[in-house]
């Protein structure tokens, strides 16, 4: 009997099936998360920035380029007519002076008094808190209350002459006088301020290794030496810190000269940012107090940048 068979089943293999591709990784990955909350974070800060500091400097650059009526509100464009000017002001020499002898003297005078009152009290004694306590608190005091307390204490007839006269010292007119008038801003200055520097300079201190100076006297050294090569190189960042913060405090001071010397005797105290309130809004001129304010600005950030970069020659790092 025929009959049909059945064909045999091919030998040959079917081809695999195709696996799609692995997915690949969304938009909001872990990285760009990351960075999201960082820039949510820094945002305020920014927002701060550009507010209150780029927005300010544009328009300090835009009226130093213009010459504007306060009382119509025209303005015209004058270019570097403001600019060309600084260098025909006749008082503008006597003015940086001014702020050169009251910023040296700031500067100096708080620095050298805060680094000896820190190390004055880091020391284990009895009442040292307090002693901490009464050099700190004139900073927490309003700037202009302390101005006026000590503006009455330096008048002809005012407490200071008062205590000199107990003595049989008859005290100066203090701030009618060109050279105690800028003594006194600078000591009424310092005092208040110094504060701030006496618990910088102690937090460093504290932080200094007690094994370098028992190494120190070990090998000898008294305690002039153990300063100089230990304990000055130690908190030398903490030193650059405070005499950028006191340059730029003091480029800044405006209340005690107003409230004290109203910029006199003469120019004997008028410092630059005094200047510039006198040419903005006593003398009306928006233009040229706008150039001063950048002249003032440049001061500070050419003063920061020069330090920043010295840092190097005389600030020590442990690295």
């Amino acid at each position: 009997m025929t009959g049909t068979q059945a064909a045999p089943r091919s030998s040959v293999a079917r081809p695999a099936a195709k696996t799609a591709p692995p997915p690949g990784p969304g938009f909001w990955t872990t990285r760009r998360r990351d960075v999201l909350t960082g820039y949510l974070f820094v945002l305020p800060q920014l927002v701060g920035v550009a507010v209150f500091v780029l927005l300010p400097v544009g328009m300090a650059i835009w009226y130093s380029l213009h010459d504007r009526n306060v009382f119509t509100g025209e303005q015209t464009f004058v270019g570097a007519d403001n600019y060309a000017a600084l260098a025909d002001d006749p008082q503008l020499p006597k003015v940086l002076l001014a702020t050169l002898l009251f910023c040296g003297g700031v500067v100096v005078v708080n620095i050298a008094l805060g680094l000896l009152i820190a190390v004055l009290l880091n020391r284990k004694f009895r009442g040292v808190t307090v002693f901490r306590t009464l050099f700190f608190s004139p900073v927490v005091v309003s700037v202009v209350a302390w101005t006026l307390v000590w503006g009455f204490l330096l008048q002809d007839n005012g407490g200071i002459n008062g205590l000199l006269g107990t003595v049989g010292i008859d005290g100066p007119n203090w701030l009618q006088e060109g050279d105690t008038a800028m003594v006194s801003v600078i000591l009424t200055q310092v005092v208040r301020s110094v504060g701030v520097n006496m618990v910088l300079f102690l937090a460093a201190l504290q932080g200094v290794p007690r094994e370098l100076y028992e190494a120190a006297r070990i090998d000898g050294a008294n305690s002039r030496t153990v300063f100089t090569r230990v304990t000055l190189p130690m908190i030398s960042p903490t030193v650059l810190l405070t005499v950028i913060v006191t340059i730029v405090g003091a480029l800044q001071s405006f209340a005690q000269i107003a409230v004290l010397t109203g910029g006199g005797p003469g120019l004997s105290t008028t410092v630059l940012v005094y200047y510039v309130f006198q040419q903005t809004f006593e003398f009306n001129d928006i233009g040229y107090g706008s150039t001063l304010a950048l002249m003032l600005l440049s001061f500070v950030m050419l003063l920061t940048l020069l330090q920043w970069q010295l840092r190097r020659k005389w600030v020590f790092y442990e690295d």
